[in-house]
């Protein structure tokens, strides 16, 4: 479904990304690991054009995408949630995730259907639909951002970090949804510096340090390697 072949990036003259070789199969749910300022993130803003790619190819199946403008990516459907969730704490949850609909507001009826998905999904958010999504607690606005993102109708979602900040319980119950959003038949990429919860879910694992793949395997080949350890841990 998406794939990386020999990508590089750049900003400015700090190379981030050393030829990257990584794929996502249609309806995989695929872990980046990796310490802080590994290279995840920047592999996410390659693949969302957010920033371009300086040397290689990102493919959706069959659709080049170094070179287009993020709104044609996300038109493509490649659908980013960044770290740090990026909601608009002024507005109404249900503003926020309506944004996510932008891409198909012409088609009211879809975006109805997509939005009792969500909240079926994310059943605190009805009740808090009309609070600025600001007054949120950290986990109700985690929801947020996935859900915006699920209305833009991700044929491949990228998480990035959805767990950083929450509290154990709020974690698993993450989790728990990201694992039912892949078997509903997205393709996901999440990016996760816990490694022992993102293990437990995914079916592949890329280990990313200082911007190169150094390691890719399932749970059972990573569970307790050292690289795998050095990327929980940052050392």
């Amino acid at each position: 479904m998406l794939t990386f072949n020999d990508v590089s990036l750049d900003y400015g003259s700090f190379r981030a990304l050393h030829g990257i070789n990584l794929r996502a199969d249609e309806g995989e749910l695929v872990v980046l690991l990796g310490a802080n300022g590994a290279g995840k993130s920047s592999i996410f803003r390659a693949a969302s054009a957010l920033t371009r790619a300086s040397a290689g190819r990102i493919r959706l199946k069959d659709v080049d995408l170094v070179g287009k403008r993020p709104a044609e990516v996300v038109r493509a459907g490649v659908i980013h949630c960044p770290e740090g969730r990026k909601l608009f704490p002024a507005l109404s949850v249900l503003k926020n995730l309506m944004l996510g609909a932008y891409p198909h507001r012409r088609d009211r009826a879809g975006n109805r259907t997509r939005l009792d998905d969500v909240f079926g999904l994310f059943p605190d958010l009805v009740k808090r639909k009309d609070d600025p999504a600001g007054a949120l607690s950290g986990g109700q606005q985690q929801m947020v951002a996935i859900g915006r993102a699920l209305m833009s109708r991700p044929r491949v979602l990228l998480l990035d970090e959805p767990s950083l900040g929450l509290a154990p319980l709020v974690v698993k119950q993450t989790f728990e949804v990201i694992q039912r959003i892949n078997r509903a038949g997205t393709t996901v990429l999440l990016a996760e510096q816990n490694a022992h919860a993102a293990l437990k879910i995914a079916h592949r694992a890329y280990v990313v340090e200082s911007g190169r793949i150094v390691l890719e395997g399932d749970y059972d080949s990573l569970a307790g390697n050292e690289a795998v350890r050095r990327a929980y841990v940052g050392g």
